[in-house]
């Protein structure tokens, strides 16, 4: 489901609430003041998005959470499609994966849900090794380590490209133990835990790099056990693509409205610029690579959203295509708009920036399209 495909009277009164809440707390202009200041998000404004349900979708009611629809992946798309639209700040990408991990083995982290929810605490998944281009899921390329004690664990090594880590009260990170991955919780004040925080092209997107020198750990630290590990992670995973795609489809619909009303208002030669055949078939290009962006993300949500068998492969069918096309649509869209378009003041950079950053997390295009092609080869292979 999409912001535009909100229905039933619950669905319409959430997607809604949320865009008028965005609208007067999440603007462009916040944006740009946050920027000026030096600021990622405003955590007050945060705790107020919590309130209005954003942070309980992905966790069952038996877990303090729910959602509108009874479709907590498809409610959190609308958010992330409708966050695009202004690309507003705020930690619902982060956190949001961090539940999904948490949600899924709950035993002796109810506090933490509970604080995640309420919008008390705002947690990051610490997944990025240092010099590493993607995010390392298996034992043979996590450099992090959890060693067992009789306490609990010991924790050493470091995380990189953390979204909101400087602000985020609690990690949840991936190392290799007895030779598997496991998860752990990890304070960001516990003794040993140094976290830097570091910008990024986005104006209010921050990440930090967080060092693991001989952090002690409580038992109740580990997320899962070590056989549900690997289904946990790709879970997170997943919504933290579909999360990109959604807002970048909320980007594009946006920025495509504002190019074709500038086309129509804008005069050359005594005509308006939409009426010239090329830029015509420009539109239209645009327009049809926007739909396939739309269908392909609305079609991983509903994969996720049911656990489908197929979900892996539909992710990275819509971050392979999403990522490659909003950068060339947005560029195009920048040239649309003449010289105006590469300016400070124009906001059409806003968008851009944020498209560029989504398209290098979690796997960049061509990782998604060597994907998408293994794992074709595999289906053909077990159906053959």
């Amino acid at each position: 489901m999409t912001a535009a495909a909100a229905t039933n009277p619950e669905q319409l009164l959430f997607a809604s609430t949320a865009a008028a809440f965005l609208d007067k707390e999440g603007s462009l202009a916040r944006v740009r003041e946050l920027h000026a200041a030096g600021e990622s998000f405003d955590p007050d404004w945060w705790q107020r998005a919590a309130e209005l349900g954003w942070t309980s979708l992905l966790v069952p009611e038996s877990l303090g959470g729910g959602s509108v629809s009874g479709d907590g992946v498809a409610d959190l798309a609308v958010i992330a499609e409708l966050i695009g639209h202004t690309v507003a700040p705020g930690p619902l990408h982060p956190v949001s994966v961090v539940l999904a991990g948490l949600v899924e083995a709950p035993e002796g982290h109810q506090d933490t849900i509970d604080a995640l929810v309420s919008g008390e605490l705002v947690g990051s998944w610490a997944v990025y090794e240092p010099g590493r281009p993607s995010a390392p899921t298996q034992a043979t390329t996590i450099a992090t380590v959890a060693t067992a004690t009789a306490d609990g664990y010991r924790l050493d090594g470091a995380k990189d490209r953390i979204e909101a880590g400087a602000q985020a009260g609690v990690l949840l990170v991936p190392a290799v133990c007895d030779g598997v991955v496991r998860q752990f919780l990890v304070p960001t004040d516990a003794p040993g835990v140094t976290v830097t925080g570091v910008g990024s092209v986005d104006l209010v997107k921050s990440y930090a790099r967080a060092e693991f020198a001989g952090v002690a750990l409580d038992a109740s630290a580990v997320v899962g056990t070590a056989a549900d590990t690997a289904a946990i992670i790709e879970r997170q995973r997943q919504i933290a693509l579909v999360l990109q795609c959604a807002e970048l489809v909320g980007i594009l619909d946006t920025v495509l409205a504002f190019t074709y009303q500038w086309l129509g208002d804008r005069h050359s030669f005594g005509r308006p610029l939409a009426s010239y055949q090329a830029l015509k078939h420009r539109a239209a290009d645009m327009k049809m690579w926007f739909e396939a962006a739309r269908a392909t993300t609305a079609g991983a949500v509903s994969a996720v959203a049911e656990h489908s068998d197929d979900a892996p492969r539909l992710v990275s069918v819509a971050k392979a295509y999403v990522a490659e096309r909003a950068p060339v649509i947005l560029q195009d869209c920048v040239q649309l708009h003449g010289g105006i378009g590469v300016t400070w003041e124009h906001d059409l950079h806003l968008y851009l920036r944020r498209a560029a950053l989504y398209r290098a997390m979690f796997g960049s295009p061509e990782d998604h399209h060597r994907a998408v092609y293994a794992m074709s080869r595999r289906l053909e292979e077990a159906t053959a």
